[in-house]
């Protein structure tokens, strides 16, 4: 049986299966969204599917760090409305 990759979350810091996550990805252009297929080429950031994880993320301006630039305010509500458009 084949091992799932484990990453951790950049909110609560708990290590999960990567199948369990959603993934921040900031592409070639400096383009950062929510990628919910896992797959889009960029450099990623891995987050709990929940909306506490989310909201903390936002709060704390946790990308960042992780993107290792300025983020702005714009970028962390396109990211909180794309989560919460899924959940519609």
């Amino acid at each position: 049986m084949k091992k799932q990759p484990v990453r951790m979350c950049i909110a609560c810091r708990g290590a999960y299966e990567k199948k369990q996550m959603l993934r921040i990805v900031k592409d070639k252009d400096g383009n950062i969204s929510l990628d919910f297929s896992g797959k889009k080429a960029g450099r990623g950031a891995y987050i709990c599917d929940s909306a506490q994880c989310i909201d903390k993320c936002v709060k704390n301006k946790l990308l960042n760090r992780n993107f290792g630039q300025e983020i702005s305010v714009e970028v962390y509500d396109a990211i909180k409305k794309q989560y919460a458009d899924r959940e519609d």
